[in-house]
């Protein structure tokens, strides 16, 4: 078994006392870095994409990345955080980490009008400076998108050539369609396994095999059976068993398209 899990936060398990941080403690269970990849390869997720949400986030995912085979980073401001950030100061270190070994994306970022947590133009002109920056320097982008498309798709076509994924996606089958026509990933976890929305499940299902990308978000959405618990990256097994059910595929079929996929969208293919 060959598995990718490609939006993970498993470099917040140390050095970093972030919300994250404080959820991977938060059980009572004493993990590490190298348990919890030891855990994921046991059960075949040979490679993992660590992703920042702030610029010290980033930082921090990318020595972690360094430090660890089998392991990129994505670095990236999360829409949440846009108001804490001042543009000019951080725009240029973001291009210097875009340049560091195993850097291989940028995000997550986007736009979140669930929560807007920030206001709406400042995470415009986040999600802006963000796409300018994969756009020099040829990176695909891990998008954070929630119910925010009719302000997302006119930026995201004010781009030439972007390639990425629409990360943890739930949105609608219309959506879903207009992702792949423009050339992006669909990004699945464990949300899959445990939504009761009937079209939610039949987009799932539509979703062309080689634009399906499995990842766990972990240490958030732990898939079924095991809800209430700590996600770990090693969970991205149980989203492809789901999905390989549920699209009446092979288990070694999702394997291997979803890893062929994070191949070729993030270059995975050293060490």
């Amino acid at each position: 078994m060959d598995l990718t899990d490609t939006h993970c936060h498993i470099h917040e398990i140390e050095g970093n006392h972030s919300q994250t941080h404080q959820k991977w403690q938060s059980d009572g269970i004493k993990r590490t870095a190298a348990s919890v990849i030891a855990a994921a390869n046991e059960v075949g997720v040979k490679r993992l994409v660590v992703i920042g949400t702030s610029l010290a986030d980033s930082k921090h995912a990318v020595t972690f990345a360094q430090s660890h085979p089998g392991v990129w980073a994505s670095i990236g401001i999360h829409p949440h955080e846009a108001e804490a950030h001042d543009y000019p100061e951080i725009e240029q270190q973001f291009r210097d980490l875009a340049q560091q070994e195993k850097v291989v994306a940028i995000g997550e970022c986007g736009l979140d009008y669930f929560y807007t947590h920030s206001p709406k133009q400042a995470q415009v002109r986040l999600l802006t400076m963000q796409m300018q920056i994969a756009s020099d320097h040829d990176l695909p982008i891990s998008f954070h998108v929630r119910e925010a498309f009719d302000d997302f798709w006119p930026i995201f076509d004010g781009f030439a050539h972007t390639r990425g994924v629409l990360h943890s996606f739930t949105d609608t089958q219309h959506h879903m369609e207009q992702a792949i026509e423009r050339g992006l990933y669909i990004g699945v976890n464990g949300i899959a396994t445990f939504t009761s929305d009937t079209a939610q499940l039949a987009m799932y299902q539509a979703v062309p095999n080689d634009r399906l990308l499995l990842e766990t978000d972990a240490p958030y959405l732990t898939p079924k059976p095991f809800r209430g618990k700590m996600c770990e990256p090693k969970h991205v097994l149980l989203v492809a068993e789901f999905l390989a059910g549920l699209r009446t595929q092979s288990l070694m079929d999702i394997a291997q398209s979803t890893t062929a996929n994070a191949k070729r969208l993030f270059g995975l293919n050293n060490p």
